[in-house]
């Protein structure tokens, strides 16, 4: 089958590449034309485990394109899945420039029947704003009555695991009312669900609510959670004894539990204030949305308040070493990680960083540059050298067994704030270190 793939983002490149995997002939279109040169030199722009060996493989083949070709790339697929950005607008809601942009390329220069695929999370009416402007365009060269299709697609893919979530997903949710959009949708993912049918056909209104509101629910557990820690703080609970007491029920369960530092990256955070602002505009605002984002918030401050009670406001001539700087593991995407703000607090407040994470440093000095008193380190050994304290903010799994003799005899207060709960207490405290974590006693 023949598809395009306009916007080469984490979305749109692991579509891509996972659609060619199965045998499709794909075409990635994107207008940043440094993206297309990586591409095409054999790079990829984005960090994901297992995805540059995809892209390599499927590039040699033949199957997967790039092209900052607008015309050649709208000639070619018959499905044309939209994957650009939809970023914050400046009131919360999402910003859908890139989308409809990308559907007025489409009908500025189709010639025969599409099937317009929404793969950018976007809210509840997009697809009649994509339909809108397609047929604005159509009409606008004399093409009022030539047909296409306009299907929602929601991705649930998680950074990191991006590859695996795609070849093997737990479900392909599909809003379409057109018959033969819904048969080329089901002949495209037929391959990735054979063992089990996990394609929901729906409307395209409700497969479009359904990605806010799963995104929104997991977003509410984790801040759910994160209150939790600071009330089994104050109370001599334990958080951690807490999840696998209350993860054991299978109501519950055990995903998104984990209490820590807060979440980041490019969904939360967007998708709660998108979700936020539709309920608002349809005159049903939403508290609870509104908690679980400003428990988010306060939760970023909750490390930087750790280290205020030990050291004061005042942290001149103050070194902390950090671990992880993006907002998840295996991921090199800084946007809205919780060590963002802990950085610039610490700073404000006079003291030095000395950060190092495995992959996003590059990342975090380009969305960071300039900022006096931080450098990176290449190595969690050389972030810790002349520290007073250390910072752990993202649970990559080379920390979670470390030396901590050297952590010990490297820091000169021998302090371990840990915003991931990644160490037994009794252990870490056995080498001679404070512990200071994450809802624990």
């Amino acid at each position: 089958m023949k598809v395009t793939v306009i916007g080469t983002g984490y979305v749109g490149l692991v579509t891509g590449a996972c659609l060619s995997e199965m045998g499709n002939h794909v075409v990635c279109l994107d207008v940043d034309p440094a993206k297309i040169k990586i591409l095409n030199d054999g790079g990829i722009p984005i960090h994901e485990p297992g995805l540059l060996d995809v892209v390599r493989r499927n590039v040699a083949a033949g199957r997967l394109e790039f092209t900052t070709d607008v015309e050649r790339s709208v000639a070619h697929g018959t499905i044309q899945f939209i994957a650009v950005g939809t970023p914050p607008d400046e009131d919360g809601s999402a910003d859908l420039q890139y989308v409809t942009a990308a559907a007025r390329n489409i009908g500025r220069t189709m010639t025969d029947f599409k099937v317009i695929v929404d793969k950018s999370t976007v809210p509840v009416g997009t697809g009649d704003k994509v339909r809108a402007a397609i047929a604005d365009e159509l009409a606008k060269r004399g093409l009022a009555e030539m047909e296409f299709a306009v299907c929602s697609n929601p991705e649930f893919l998680k950074e990191g695991a991006a590859v695996a979530d795609f070849m093997r997903p737990d479900r392909v949710v599909v809003g379409a009312e057109d018959e033969r959009a819904i048969l080329l949708m089901r002949a495209l993912y037929q391959p990735f669900v054979r063992n089990r049918d996990r394609l929901f056909i729906m409307d395209v209104k409700s497969a479009e609510f359904t990605k806010y509101a799963a995104n929104a629910m997991l977003a509410t557990r984790i801040s759910f959670m994160n209150e939790l820690s600071r009330l089994a703080e104050k109370v001599g609970a334990d958080i951690e004894l807490v999840r696998v007491g209350i993860g054991s029920d299978p109501r519950i369960g055990t995903h998104f539990l984990y209490a820590g530092a807060g979440y980041g990256g490019s969904c939360f955070p967007k998708d709660v204030k998108a979700l936020a602002m539709t309920s608002a505009e349809m005159g049903i605002p939403s508290k609870m949305l509104k908690a679980v984002e400003e428990v988010n918030e306060e939760q970023k401050m909750v490390l930087v308040n750790k280290v205020v009670a030990k050291y004061g406001e005042d942290l001149s001539g103050k070194t902390f070493a950090m671990w992880g700087l993006a907002f998840k593991p295996n991921t090199d995407d800084m946007r809205e990680a919780p060590s963002r703000v802990i950085i610039g607090e610490l700073l404000k407040r006079g003291a030095k960083v000395q950060a190092y994470d495995p992959v996003s440093a590059a990342e975090a000095q380009r969305v960071m540059t300039g900022w006096d008193g931080l450098s990176y380190a290449d190595g969690q050994k050389q972030a810790l050298e002349g520290a007073d304290a250390l910072l752990i903010v993202t649970e990559w799994k080379e920390f979670r067994t470390p030396d901590f003799e050297a952590i010990r005899d490297s820091l000169k207060d021998k302090v371990v704030f840990d915003g991931r709960n990644l160490y037994e207490p009794e252990l870490i405290r056995s080498f001679g270190l404070t512990y200071l974590s994450i809802g624990r006693n």
